[in-house]
């Protein structure tokens, strides 16, 4: 009885993941640049000491109300206790956009906020993605993007995975579900045709989730698209 009792335990606790504990004092390598203004933890591989990566939101002041963001994600070298770069925007991609000074005057374009919004199972249980929002501008009030980053496995890197795009504004949050999570998406909606300043709908409201590999948005205000 002892040895089917431990068999029951052994094989239960299999189906636990192992969550790795943080090193108290890690570093970055390099460093975000600029003033660090936000710092998520998330699992991309899934949960276990060699899955463990941090994405940060900074940010380098250029003049007036203009900031370069950087968005920076790192995977853990638990033997040095540090965290090494593996993607950073704008560097690498999106989200982020490099803010050039125009020609002749002391004015910055476009006008960047980046915020993380935090980790979400979208496309696999106990496998985090990383979601992001930001926000740019020129003359107008410009295009706010959700971005979600995955790990790929056959190119071994972090990766854009899937974005939703749309003029003006755009915040998301994560829904957790009984098996997965799906982004829940707000901002307005403009229909064909319908100029920044007159949204079809001032506030609607749809969620994205991944269904059997594929991207679904449900109601479609939103352009969705996922980069390869």
């Amino acid at each position: 009885m002892r040895s089917i009792a431990f068999g029951v335990v052994l094989a239960f606790a299999m189906l636990i993941p192992v969550t790795a504990s943080e090193p108290p004092h890690y570093t970055f390598a390099p460093k975000p640049p600029g003033s660090l203004e936000q710092s998520q933890l998330f699992f991309p591989m899934g949960e276990g000491m060699q899955s463990q990566w941090r994405a940060t939101a900074s940010r380098v002041h250029m003049s007036g109300s203009a900031y370069q963001w950087y968005l920076s994600i790192y995977a853990i070298d638990y033997d040095t206790a540090t965290y090494k770069l593996q993607y950073q925007s704008p560097r690498d991609g999106a989200p982020l956009s490099r803010v050039t000074k125009a020609s002749g005057a002391n004015l910055w374009f476009p006008l960047q906020d980046l915020h993380i919004v935090g980790e979400a199972q979208l496309e696999r249980p106990a496998v985090e993605d990383l979601v992001v929002q930001s926000h740019e501008a020129g003359a107008d009030c410009g295009t706010a993007t959700v971005t979600v980053f995955t790990y790929d496995w056959t190119q071994r890197q972090i990766r854009p995975t899937m974005r939703v795009s749309n003029g003006c504004e755009l915040s998301a949050s994560v829904v957790h579900l009984s098996t997965s999570d799906e982004l829940k998406l707000v901002g307005p909606y403009y229909g064909p045709g319908a100029p920044l300043c007159c949204p079809t709908k001032e506030s609607a409201v749809a969620y994205v989730r991944s269904i059997n590999g594929k991207w679904v948005q449900t109601p479609s205000y939103f352009s969705l698209s996922t980069p390869r």
